[in-house]
């Protein structure tokens, strides 16, 4: 089993910049991908950000450029840093981790960003 536990998120103006964070705990495979994905009302869950445990990154178009993501295997953090933050970012972001046998994702972090 893998436990993710997610922190930061919050309420934002536009321009600003936030930063979210994951723990992940339990059975941890040494391969795996985490990553972050969000979901706005309406819309289907869409990928944010990944990164593997070999530090290959993925990111959406529409966040190129604006948000970061890292990962400490040392700790099994993993983070986003998301910068010049825009009303469209506004969602429920969710940390992800996959490993080829399963994929578990944590209870969801509320980011608003007021225009």
């Amino acid at each position: 089993q893998v436990q993710l536990a997610e922190s930061g998120g919050g309420l934002v103006q536009a321009g600003g910049s936030l930063r979210l964070s994951c723990a992940a705990s339990g059975s941890i495979a040494s391969r795996n991908v985490v990553g972050w994905y969000r979901q706005a009302p309406g819309k289907q869950r869409e990928l944010v950000a990944d990164i593997t445990s070999g530090g290959r990154t993925n990111y959406a178009d529409s966040v190129k450029g604006r948000f970061t993501i890292s990962r400490d295997n040392a700790k099994n953090t993993v983070s986003l840093q998301m910068n010049s933050l825009k009303s469209e970012d506004t969602a429920v972001y969710y940390c992800s981790y996959s490993d080829g046998w399963k994929t578990v994702w944590g209870q969801g972090t509320q980011v608003t960003v007021s225009s």
